[in-house]
């Protein structure tokens, strides 16, 4: 057996796997385990998630990851809502463009649930965006997206849209902290998940082995790689479809899986932690907040229980590009410069700063999950996932459940891997 790429659904498929006593080999392009999930130490002894960080209050198969694999969760410090600012001011839940915001979300919330005409699919979140009166009411529905889904809104339909926020769980819990999605984290990070999971694997995962080509010969599945050919009895397909698009497949893969390939692509995302010795906004307003001021970014309070605190930034689509374009100093300054008039100057010098750019990661390409091109309908979930002879597709994309999410990435390892183990048992 094959497992190709060793992020979270991979890793877990690898486990399930060992635990079944099949053999198999994990071939990963990058020399880290993880793909969208990587922690870093800092200076002040805590750990920071510089990828997906959050435990959705739902995600009942990482939870158990988590508790199997001794790791501490602990919930987000939260308030009833962001504070929202623009400038030096902040908007109040009554102010017009909140209200605006507020009906336009209600509307998407509505669309999700009673289903949207599929001739919506062929538009723009820009162009809909376009539509909404104010020019701060705008603002605040951009960032929403942006930060949501990471996308470009000329680069994604209102039919897509509605879609993934049904196949997440409504607009609700996609937005919310406390009962939502953005639930707890982990004290030791995300990251340490997929590094305890490959300690428990060992010489079968091969970092730096970036798969080139699959070919199906005489039963087998054939895996060129940069370090050597691979030979298996079958193959699981774990890491995102645009990546996989770089793979040559022989013979050629069903329409329904190369246009899962062809036709998505990874959001633009960047995210930052800064680290203090203590949460001192908890004195103030708190620590999360919707920036509307350029280039537009979302706060968390992020701090783990009696330790430093954290602020988690996210920037997402074009804003999240131009921040690629200044030097980090630059982008700290520009970061963290709004907040001093909310929290305290004390916020301009941070212990430590920590930052991804995710769509400059040759590996993963972009973050938080692919996205349909508009006007296709591939993409769009549910993916297809059957298998495809001897292939079997995993990874968050293809989950029957919470795709996009870990919670996704580990409902369809642990599929593809039984899958897998069906067929060796025939």
């Amino acid at each position: 057996m094959a497992v190709v790429g060793a992020g979270l659904s991979g890793l877990v498929a690898a486990r399930e796997l060992a635990r079944r006593d099949i053999g198999f080999v994990v071939l990963e392009a990058a020399d880290r385990v993880g793909g969208r999930a990587l922690s870093a130490p800092t200076a002040l002894g805590s750990t920071v998630d510089l990828g997906g960080q959050w435990i959705g209050h739902d995600h009942h198969r990482l939870k158990a990851l988590i508790d199997d694999l001794g790791a501490t969760r602990y919930p987000m410090h939260t308030g009833s809502m962001p504070v929202l600012i623009d400038g030096p001011r902040r908007l109040t839940p009554a102010a017009p463009s909140v209200l605006t915001a507020a009906a336009a979300l209600a509307g998407v919330a509505a669309l999700a649930r009673t289903g949207v005409p599929t001739r919506w699919n062929s538009q723009t979140l820009q162009t809909w965006l376009d539509r909404v009166p104010g020019r701060t009411a705008r603002r605040l529905l951009e960032l929403l997206a942006l930060v949501s889904w990471t996308a470009d809104l000329d680069r994604l339909s209102p039919y897509a849209m509605a879609r993934m926020v049904r196949h997440q769980g409504g607009v609700r819990t996609m937005l919310a902290t406390a009962g939502g999605a953005q639930d707890s984290l982990l004290v030791e990070g995300i990251g340490s998940l997929a590094d305890r999971l490959a300690a428990g694997l060992g010489s079968r995962i091969r970092l730096g082995h970036r798969v080139d080509r699959v070919s199906a010969s005489g039963g087998r599945i054939l895996l060129d790689t940069t370090a050597g050919r691979f030979d298996a009895a079958r193959a699981i397909i774990t890491i995102p479809p645009p990546a996989a698009s770089r793979i040559a497949f022989a013979p050629p893969l069903p329409p329904a899986i190369a246009g899962l390939q062809r036709n998505t692509v990874m959001g633009s995302a960047y995210k930052a932690v800064a680290v203090y010795p203590r949460p001192f906004w908890r004195e103030g307003p708190g620590g999360e907040f919707i920036v509307l001021d350029d280039p537009g970014f979302a706060v968390f309070d992020s701090s783990p229980p009696g330790g430093p605190g954290h602020l988690t930034l996210l920037s997402a689509g074009p804003r999240a590009r131009r921040l690629a374009e200044l030097d980090p100093a630059a982008r700290r300054n520009i970061l963290l410069g709004p907040l001093r008039h909310h929290i305290s100057s004390d916020v301009l010098e941070p212990a430590g700063w920590h930052e991804k750019f995710w769509h400059l990661d040759a590996f993963v390409g972009g973050g938080y999950s692919a996205l349909p091109i508009p006007g296709t309908f591939e993409g769009i979930p549910p993916t297809a996932s059957s298998p495809t002879g001897n292939l079997h597709w995993a990874g968050t994309e293809t989950a029957a459940d919470h795709a996009g999410y870990f919670e996704g990435a580990i409902e369809s390892g642990l599929r593809a891997a039984r899958e897998t183990a069906d067929e060796l048992d025939r």
